[in-house]
């Protein structure tokens, strides 16, 4: 089931849109396709596929899609496939209000995390 999310800024990558389309993708457990406009970003749920995943937001960035419980967010990085493997983005989560569906993609401050983690296989 796909789901229509509002993103105050859109995701590095994608052109601004009123809304955005986080769609499941068959047969790929915790893979989601994030449509905008004329472009697409594969995300995986962090639960899913990262469960040691645990970056912290500030209260500013966390304001920003009106998250006041951490209980309330979805988790998502954005996958980068490749030639020799997949890669995620662990320094630029895409943070979902399930609640409200208002989303955005935040850098992390002073966290040290890579832009470009290998994905360990399943």
């Amino acid at each position: 089931m796909s789901i229509d999310l509002t993103f105050p800024v859109p995701p590095f990558g994608l052109s601004p849109a009123p809304v955005f389309t986080l769609a499941p993708v068959d047969g790929a457990d915790g893979l989601f396709a994030l449509s905008g406009g004329d472009a697409r970003l594969y995300l995986l749920d962090a639960a899913v596929h990262l469960p040691d995943y645990a970056p912290e937001l500030t209260d500013e960035q966390a304001a920003t899609i009106g998250l006041t419980d951490p209980a309330e967010a979805m988790l998502l990085v954005v996958a980068n496939p490749g030639d020799t493997g997949t890669t995620v983005n662990l320094l630029a989560p895409v943070v979902v209000h399930a609640r409200t569906a208002v989303g955005a993609q935040f850098i992390l401050e002073d966290q040290d995390l890579p832009l470009r983690a290998e994905l360990a296989r399943r």
